[in-house]
């Protein structure tokens, strides 16, 4: 069997349980990865479905252009199903979206415009407003406008929703997503109430982002509004794709614990997806209080980590934004100012005299003794030489093998600091761990003083 355009591979996407990331979540966790559509995100099952809408009722015609404002994902499903379909494609996003989302959609063969975040929606600047101008001015264009463009819902209510209720047969109690555009939240939430009315659908929102309190108020607080660093959910804008009946809930998430969750999933469950993804699973974290053992909680997760390798996968840019804890968790992160260095050992059959010139000579006061095969068999530090040698004059011309110490014990890389810090002892100054190249290196005292200091 094979497809005969990337197009009919669209959907179908697998539902996969989460594990380390919801220990202590009263509740089973299921998510729904959208990765695996041929853009590597959900909007590829709206961007078809709204091109196909609009082919059979005219508004687009053969060769014409496609015009969109878009974060980057629904513009990478609208450029994949333009070229199968033969139009060209002109986008405009917000300078806000990772680099690498402008790229992949240049890379697809589309024009990307880009236009300034902290200005309002109806600023001419505005990408809401330069988007629509686009599509007014240029010949032959059609503006998707996928914020108020029905089919959006159509697509989820259409193929996303009877998924998610064939994949739990049925046995789903809460669907959580990021809300945007609104369109998944609002075709499947639509779809699961008609099959079930208990379903609880949740939205996940983020902190600058109007929707979670004019869900609960009916008011449009403009004080709400300011610039977030989270892509792909919250508004400024009431999208006419959201329906909010469909909404049972919504959820504030930080800019920070999105992030920060983002690279969970890829490091606790090796799950590499995107900013809303984070944002979401922490969303079922701080609502866990709400669930029961009973529940199936199903997880949308919008779209690909590659998105954002120059943002939250980017340890710079996080820590320059506060997002990154830089105080060191594991051995490893201990030897990282002085892993580019060897490390310095004595032979056991070398003199006393050598281990105290080397100490000089590098500023070090312990020193691991290794024999003629490199073995680690024993240790040395300054302060037990220096009595030896108060004792005994000749101690100097001795072999290293009948003064030293016991051998440093080795950690592993993952050891946490505070195991770390309970291996040196009065009696073993330091502790040596293997980097993950099998080298290794010397953790002292000092280096865990130094880190626990910052």
């Amino acid at each position: 069997m094979y497809y005969n355009n990337v197009l009919e591979t669209i959907g179908n996407t697998p539902l996969v349980k989460l594990n380390k990331i919801v220990e202590g979540v009263p509740a089973t966790v299921l998510a729904k990865i959208e990765t695996t559509n041929p853009g590597n995100s959900v909007k590829d099952r709206m961007a078809l479905q709204m091109i196909e809408d609009a082919e059979a009722d005219g508004r687009l015609q053969p060769g014409g252009t496609i015009v969109e404002g878009t974060s980057g994902n629904t513009g990478m499903g609208l450029a994949i199903a333009g070229l199968i379909k033969g139009y060209k494609c002109v986008f405009v996003t917000t300078d806000k979206q990772s680099k690498e989302k402008v790229d992949i959609l240049k890379a697809v063969g589309a024009e990307v415009i880009v236009c300034p975040t902290d200005v309002e929606p109806t600023d001419p600047r505005s990408y809401y407003s330069v988007s629509k101008r686009l599509g007014d001015e240029i010949p032959g264009a059609w503006y998707v406008n996928q914020y108020d463009n029905p089919s959006n819902v159509k697509a989820h209510y259409k193929t996303t929703g009877p998924e998610i209720w064939e994949q739990t047969d049925g046995k789903i109690t809460h669907f959580v997503v990021g809300v945007g555009t609104g369109g998944t939240i609002s075709g499947v939430g639509k779809y699961l109430k008609e099959k079930n009315p208990d379903i609880q659908v949740w939205g996940i929102d983020t902190y600058g982002s109007v929707f979670k309190k004019y869900h609960e108020t009916g008011e449009f607080d403009e004080n709400e509004i300011y610039p977030y660093i989270t892509e792909g959910i919250g508004e400024d804008i009431l999208p006419k794709c959201v329906n909010f009946d469909v909404i049972d809930k919504f959820e504030k998430v930080t800019d920070k614990d999105g992030l920060v969750f983002q690279r969970k999933l890829a490091r606790e469950e090796g799950i590499l997806v995107g900013n809303s993804a984070g944002s979401a699973i922490k969303g079922v974290i701080q609502l866990k209080e709400h669930l029961k053992p009973t529940d199936v909680v199903v997880v949308l997760f919008h779209d690909h980590a590659t998105r954002y390798m120059g943002k939250a996968f980017n340890d710079d840019w996080m820590r320059d934004r506060g997002f990154l804890d830089t105080k060191p968790a594991t051995a490893l992160d201990l030897i990282s100012s002085h892993q580019h260095l060897p490390l310095v050992t004595v032979n056991q059959n070398d003199t006393t005299r050598s281990a105290f010139d080397k100490m000089e000579k590098y500023g070090i006061s312990q020193l691991p003794v290794v024999d003629d095969s490199s073995a680690f068999v024993g240790s040395l530090n300054d302060s037990h030489l220096f009595k030896l040698m108060l004792s005994d004059n000749a101690v100097a011309d001795k072999p290293i093998a009948d003064v030293m110490q016991a051998a440093f014990p080795v950690v592993g890389y993952y050891e946490e600091i505070d195991a770390v810090s309970k291996a040196i002892t009065k009696d073993n100054a330091a502790v040596l761990v293997k980097d993950l190249g099998g080298v290794y290196h010397i953790i002292t005292k000092y280096d865990v003083i130094s880190a626990l200091s910052k």
